[in-house]
């Protein structure tokens, strides 16, 4: 009995300093979070920090970690981001909120002033996708977004606006209804798009739908929205299908972290790694 117990003591022991041991090998893993395939910002999160690779045909490899947690929206990113320490992610610059820390990447600060001088990188348009033909009601819409009128309300929303010579928005009376559909991430700023045009002319009704930048593309395509939101370039092939690219603003993409994380610049580099799983410990970051 006397040896059962201390064989039982000394297994109680074992098991609690590999309980321990585990803890120690995992707190400092970095936890990769990614976006959806479908996702504009992930597209061009993928290409413009080298995630995304090309042959010598062309042909595309999206190498990031396949153990990356995948989240359907910027609002879930947000909300794994800041209950995970060691979470990183991405997100449009203009949700960015205090919930997070924004890191500089390559020493630069993701701003305004830093986008518009090109020292910062990660940067990607906003895109509407519309068929050559639209209804009065579209057409009136889209004509706002482009106005003056419409790119202040981008630019108080953080983002870049398009057209800085832009004259003001005169309505040309349409009534109905307008359906938009699309990225997650151009949808705040359309959302409030869509509140000041109402404003203007309330004889039309804009219905934001929130989806991802091909879904909203596919939408404009199939005639269910008359507008398609995209957070990245809308391809040839799409465009192929009877489809007009308008880019809207210009907006960065942000490289989030939990608020208790140490690191405060990321290299373009240093990205790539922990997307691709080269870099697997914010330890090794900080050698």
């Amino acid at each position: 009995m006397k040896m059962m117990k201390i064989f039982a003591a000394a297994a109680a022991m074992v098991m609690t300093g590999a309980m321990f041991a585990g803890c120690g090998n995992n707190s400092d893993n970095i936890t990769v979070i990614s976006r959806e395939d479908g996702s504009g910002t992930r597209g061009a999160f993928i290409e413009l920090t080298g995630v995304e690779e090309k042959d010598a045909d062309g042909n595309k490899t999206d190498n990031t970690l396949k153990s990356a947690l995948i989240c359907k929206s910027t609002d879930v990113v947000l909300t794994q981001v800041s209950g995970d320490k060691n979470a990183v992610g991405y997100i449009s610059l203009g949700s960015l909120n205090d919930t997070v820390k924004a890191v500089k990447v390559e020493g630069v600060e993701a701003k305004t002033e830093n986008i518009e001088s090109g020292d910062y990188k990660i940067v990607r348009p906003f895109n509407i996708a519309v068929k050559s033909e639209l209804s009065d009601a579209a057409t009136d819409f889209e004509n706002f977004i482009l106005s003056s009128d419409g790119q202040q309300v981008i630019e108080d929303k953080g983002y870049i606006k398009q057209n800085k010579n832009a004259e003001a928005f005169t309505s040309n009376g349409a009534s109905g209804k307008v359906v938009v559909s699309g990225s997650s991430s151009v949808t705040p700023v359309m959302e409030k798009l869509a509140e000041a045009y109402q404003k203007v002319n309330t004889n039309v009704t804009v219905d934001v739908q929130q989806s991802d930048s091909s879904t909203g593309i596919k939408d404009v395509i199939n005639g269910t929205s008359d507008i398609g939101m995209s957070s990245r370039d809308i391809s040839d092939d799409e465009l192929s299908q009877g489809i007009l690219s308008v880019t809207i603003a210009q907006d960065a993409i942000a490289v989030i972290v939990n608020k208790e994380n140490s690191v405060d610049d990321l290299s373009m580099d240093q990205i790539k790694a922990i997307y691709t799983g080269e870099t697997t410990t914010w330890a090794e970051l900080t050698k």
